[in-house]
């Protein structure tokens, strides 16, 4: 196997090529070989350059993802990346790796391209985990009261958006730092926390109860935006 998977994104999304191509470039295993509006120039591509996985919409006109999957199926992996739910069926028919409903965070791509490294080399052990080397520690450092504190993964219950500062919920005690919740987010092991809002993420272990609206976490009820729905659905499934 080659050190690192060789990806396309095929995609008539601007926005879309551009959310993918910005999350898969925090993940080390994978290298994006190009990036495509359509499945013809994706095609033309693929005879004379070697590819390994494909992130491909299913919605794009002239050959669909649907399509083009067919055609490639045999040579390369194929993860499918569309806001249309009801093309699943025929994707896994397909032998698809997986089917990412957009908007993707970067929490459930990182499964994604696990089960690629998984399926690329028999050679790797099924236990080794995919994570980035920024999360390889179980605690992180946040600058607050002029100095820099440690915070363990295990304590935060929950973490809360104020603009350009974000508020982090211990299990003791709460501290603010001046950060993004996306900067802060990329620093979270994605097996551990999940983004339910774009002003809330949530340690999974810390969830009492929770509806298609909202999350109930150590006396909190903390509410599922519509955007991201989906991928807080996908993350608890796991645990049904």
């Amino acid at each position: 196997m080659t050190e690192k998977l060789l990806a396309l994104i095929v995609d008539d999304e601007p926005a879309a090529r551009e959310i993918l191509r910005t999350h898969l470039q925090r993940i080390p295993e994978v290298a994006i070989q190009g990036e495509f509006k359509n499945a013809i120039d994706a095609l033309s591509f693929l005879k004379n350059n070697p590819a390994d996985l494909v992130f491909l919409d299913i919605n794009m006109p002239e050959v669909t993802g649907l399509s083009f999957a067919k055609l490639v199926q045999k040579e390369l992996q194929v993860i499918f990346t569309t806001a249309h739910r009801e093309y699943a069926v025929e994707g896994f028919e397909l032998q698809a790796v997986d089917y990412l409903l957009k908007p993707i965070s970067f929490e459930r791509l990182v499964q994604a391209v696990y089960k690629c490294t998984g399926r690329q080399s028999e050679k790797q052990s099924p236990e080794k985990p995919l994570v980035l080397d920024k999360t390889a520690n179980p605690f992180v450092f946040v600058r607050s009261d002029r100095k820099m504190i440690k915070i363990d993964f295990d304590e935060i219950i929950y973490v809360e958006s104020l603009s350009d500062y974000i508020k982090i919920h211990t299990q003791t005690e709460t501290h603010v730092t001046r950060e993004t919740i996306s900067n802060f987010e990329s620093k979270l092991p994605p097996d551990q926390f999940l983004r339910i809002h774009r002003s809330f993420i949530i340690s999974a272990s810390a969830i009492k109860a929770y509806t298609a609206e909202h999350i109930e976490i150590e006396g909190e009820t903390l509410p599922i935006s519509r955007s991201y729905r989906d991928t807080v659905v996908q993350f608890l499934a796991k645990y049904d």
